[in-house]
C-alpha cells in the first residue's frame, strides 16, 4: 500500500479529534451544537489565532519568539496613550500602535538574524523588555477604558448579525501568510532554513532577510492582535496578552509545525487552533473545570512533540510530502485522538445526568433547576476557596444547580471569556468577582440584553453592567476599620505601608482612597508611604515585605489588604525576628492563624467568606423569583436572616475584629 504523508496523517487525525470533539460536547454541553455558538468560538479565537498564524513561518524556519504576548501588552498600552491620554484621531492611534509591534519585530530581527544571536534568548530577553516598558508606562495600574462605540465593535461586534466583526481580518491575514508561506519563494526559502540553516546559505538564500521578515511581520501582527484585544475587551492594560505566546505555540505544534524546523503547514495550524478552541469552550459549556483544558492540551502538545521527534530522525524533504507508514499513522491518528477520548471518559457522569437515564433504562424527566454560575477572581486563592464552600451550602438548600469556576490566577481576559461561555449556555444567573471593572463591563451588559440577571460579589463592575452588587462591607467601613486599627496599634502616628493584590483591582483601590481620607480627617501623625502590589501571591508578598523593611526603615506597620499577603508578610516578620514592625490586614483565620498567636500578626480585619458565598447564592435565587427588585431595603438571606439593601447593594454587613484572643472561634 501507497505510503501516506505525514502532513495527510496529521491533518487527518486532527480533523478526527475535532469531529469526536464536537459529537461529545454536542451531547453533554447545552447549546454547543448551535450556529451562533460555533461563530462564537471562531470569535473567542481571534487574538490568539493571529499570534498563532505569525509564529508558524518562525517554527518552520527553526526559531521561535516568546516575545508575542508582551507585545500585545506593550502594543495594547500605546494605543491606550494615544488614543485616550493623547487624544489622538483612531487612525493614528493605530498606526502608532502597529509602528510599535514593527519596531519590536525588527529589534528581534536584527538581533537573531545579523548578530545570529539564539532565538530563544533573544525574544525572551525582549519579553521581559516589551513587559517591563509597557508596566513602567502604567505603574502597572493604568487601564485606558471609554473607547468609541466604532472601534469596539471590532471587537464586539457582529456582521449580519451573526459573523463577528473580527472574523473578516482574521481570515485577510491567514490568507496573506498563506501565500507568503506556501505559494511564495521566500516561504520555501523559509522551510529550507528550518532544515538546514548552512545547507540554505550554500545554495544562495537570503537566510538572514528571510528570518528577519518572519520576526517584524510577528511584531506587526502581534500589535493587529492586541488592537482586536484592546476592541474586545473594550481595555488596555500592560497585561493584555499575558502567556499567548505559549498558547500560540501548542497550537502551532498541535497543527503539525516541527518543532525543530523545516516542516509544518498553516491549515495544520488553523486545525490545531481549533481543537484547542472547541475543547475550551465544550467544557465551558459543560460545565467542567476550566483546567481540564490544560491537561488535555498537555497530554496532546507533548504527544505531538514526541511523535515529531520520532520523525525528525528522518530526513524531511522540501516538498514536505514525507512518507510515513501505516503503522505510524495509525499510531499517530491514536495519539491525538487519545485526548479526545479523555474528554470522553471526564464527561460520563455529565452525560447520565443530563439524559436522566436510571437503572432500569427508562429516562427520568426531573424539573428544571436553576442555573447559577458563580465566578471568583482566582480559583486558588484560599478567601475564594471559602466563599466556594457557602455558595455550596446555599445551592443545596435552595435546589440550585451551581456551576462554580474561573480563572486561575487574575485574568481579566479569561473571566470575560468565561461569561461569553455562560451566555452561551444561557443560565439563569451570573455572579462575578469583577477583577478589572472596566475590561467586564461590556459583556456583563450583554449578558443582561439576553435575558440573563446579572450579580457582582466581592468587587464590582459598572452599576449599569449588573442587577445587583453583594457587598461584604462597605468600601468606606473597611478603609476607616483598617485605618483605624493602624492607629491603635501606633499610637496614632508614624510610617506604615500597603501591600495590595493587583495595582488595577477596583475594589482595593477603593480601600485605599478611603484609608487615606481616614488619614486626611482624622490621623494627620499617620503617613502611607508605599503601596506594594502582591498579584494575590504570597510569596510576592513575602518578598515586598522584605524589600519595604530594607527601603523604608522607618515603617512600623504593613497594612495587607489581599487574604494571600497577610500571612506572606506575617512570615517576612517572623523570619527579620523583629518586633518593631506590626502586621495587620484582611485574610482569613484558616491561614493566618499561626501568625496572629505568635505575634508576627496583630489583627485580621474580614467578615465571614462562607456567609459571603452563602448570601450570593440566596441573592440569585430572589432575583429570578422577583422577589428582590430594585429599591428594596431588606433581603430574606435563608439562614442569615434578613440583610440590608442599599440601593442596588445587598451588604453582608461589618467586618470583624479577629486577633489571635478570638481567632479559634472562626472555622473560615
Amino acid at each position: 500500500m501507497r505510503p501516506t504523508s505525514y502532513a495527510t496523517a496529521h491533518s487527518f487525525a486532527l480533523v478526527a479529534a475535532l469531529v469526536i470533539e464536537t459529537a461529545l460536547f454536542s451531547i453533554v454541553a447545552p447549546n454547543f451544537f448551535t450556529v451562533g455558538n460555533f461563530f462564537e468560538i471562531t470569535r473567542l479565537s481571534v487574538e490568539l489565532g493571529l499570534v498563532a498564524i505569525a509564529m508558524t513561518p518562525i517554527l518552520i524556519a527553526g526559531g521561535i519568539d516568546l516575545s508575542v504576548g508582551a507585545m500585545m501588552g506593550l502594543s495594547a498600552v500605546c494605543f491606550g496613550v494615544l488614543s485616550r491620554q493623547l487624544d489622538m484621531p483612531l487612525a493614528f492611534a493605530l498606526t502608532g500602535a502597529l509602528l510599535v509591534g514593527a519596531a519590536g519585530g525588527t529589534l528581534n530581527a536584527l538581533l537573531i538574524s545579523w548578530l545570529a544571536l539564539p532565538p530563544l534568548i533573544v525574544t525572551l530577553g525582549s519579553m521581559a523588555l516589551f513587559r517591563g516598558i509597557a508596566e513602567g508606562m502604567t505603574t502597572g495600574a493604568v487601564t485606558y477604558t471609554g473607547f468609541s462605540e466604532s472601534f469596539l465593535f471590532l471587537g464586539q461586534g457582529y456582521l449580519w448579525a451573526r459573523v463577528p466583526a473580527q472574523l473578516p481580518l482574521f481570515l485577510l491575514v491567514f490568507a496573506g501568510y498563506f501565500f507568503l508561506l506556501h505559494r511564495s519563494a521566500a516561504g520555501r526559502a523559509l522551510y529550507a532554513i528550518g532544515f538546514s540553516p548552512a545547507s540554505a546559505r550554500y545554495a544562495g538564500l537570503p537566510v538572514k532577510t528571510r528570518i528577519a521578515l518572519v520576526y517584524v511581520l510577528s511584531g506587526v501582527v502581534s500589535s493587529l492582535a492586541a488592537i482586536v484585544y484592546v476592541a474586545h475587551l473594550g481595555q488596555a492594560k500592560s497585561d493584555a496578552g499575558n502567556g499567548y505566546e505559549l498558547d500560540a505555540i501548542t497550537a502551532v505544534v498541535l497543527g503539525g509545525t516541527s518543532v525543530f524546523g523545516g516542516r509544518g503547514r498553516l491549515p495544520g495550524t488553523l486545525l490545531g487552533l481549533l481543537v484547542l478552541s472547541v475543547l475550551q469552550n465544550g467544557l465551558h459549556l459543560a460545565a467542567l473545570p476550566s483546567e481540564l483544558a490544560g491537561v488535555l492540551t498537555g497530554a496532546l502538545l507533548v504527544t505531538t512533540i514526541i511523535v515529531d521527534r520520532v520523525r525528525a530522525e528522518e530526513p524531511p524533504l522540501l516538498t514536505e510530502d514525507i512518507p510515513v507508514k501505516n503503522t505510524q499513522v495509525a499510531i499517530l491518528c491514536g495519539a491525538i485522538l487519545a485526548g479526545a477520548f479523555i474528554v470522553a471518559g471526564t464527561n460520563v457522569w455529565l452525560v447520565r445526568s443530563i439524559t436522566g437515564v436510571v437503572a432500569t433504562g427508562e429516562r427520568a424527566a426531573p424539573a428544571r433547576k436553576l442555573v447559577v454560575a458563580m465566578m471568583p477572581k482566582a480559583k486558588g486563592d484560599p478567601y475564594f476557596v471559602s466563599c466556594r464552600a457557602g455558595a455550596e451550602k446555599a445551592a443545596k438548600e435552595l435546589g440550585v444547580d451551581l456551576i462554580w469556576d474561573g480563572p486561575t490566577g487574575l485574568d481579566a481576559a479569561k473571566q470575560n471569556e468565561l461569561v461569553e461561555n455562560w451566555i452561551t449556555r444561557k443560565v439563569d444567573v451570573i455572579a462575578v468577582a469583577v477583577e478589572n471593572r472596566g475590561a467586564i463591563s461590556s459583556v456583563l451588559r450583554k449578558a443582561r440584553s439576553r435575558g440573563i440577571r446579572v450579580l457582582t460579589w466581592d468587587a464590582d463592575a459598572e452599576a449599569d453592567a449588573r442587577d445587583f452588587f453583594v457587598n461584604q462591607a462597605t468600601s468606606e467601613q473597611i478603609g476607616y476599620a483598617l485605618t483605624d486599627e493602624a492607629a491603635r496599634l501606633l499610637g496614632g502616628s508614624g510610617d506604615f505601608a500597603v501591600i495590595t493584590g493587583a495595582l488595577s483591582a477596583a475594589n482595593q483601590n477603593e480601600w485605599i482612597a478611603f484609608i487615606k481620607k481616614r488619614l486626611a480627617e482624622k490621623y494627620p501623625r499617620l503617613k502611607l508611604v508605599t503601596v506594594r502590589p502582591s498579584d494575590d501571591d504570597r510569596d510576592k508578598a513575602f518578598f515586598e515585605a522584605q524589600t519595604i523593611l530594607k527601603v523604608h526603615p522607618t515603617v512600623r506597620l504593613i497594612m495587607a489588604i489581599s487574604a494571600p499577603a497577610v500571612p506572606g508578610a506575617g512570615e517576612a516578620i517572623r523570619q527579620a525576628g523583629t518586633k518593631l514592625v506590626q502586621v495587620i490586614g484582611l485574610s482569613l483565620p484558616s491561614i493566618t492563624r499561626t501568625y496572629l498567636k505568635d505575634g508576627s500578626v496583630q489583627t485580621v480585619i474580614l467578615w465571614d467568606t462562607h456567609n459571603l458565598g452563602y448570601l450570593t447564592v440566596q441573592a440569585a435565587s430572589r432575583v429570578v423569583a422577583n422577589e428582590l427588585q430594585a429599591g428594596a431595603a431588606s433581603m430574606d438571606a435563608g439562614a442569615l436572616g434578613r440583610v440590608d439593601v442599599r440601593g442596588t447593594e445587598i451588604i453582608l454587613g461589618p467586618p470583624l475584629l479577629i486577633t489571635k484572643t478570638n481567632v479559634d472561634q472562626f472555622d473560615f
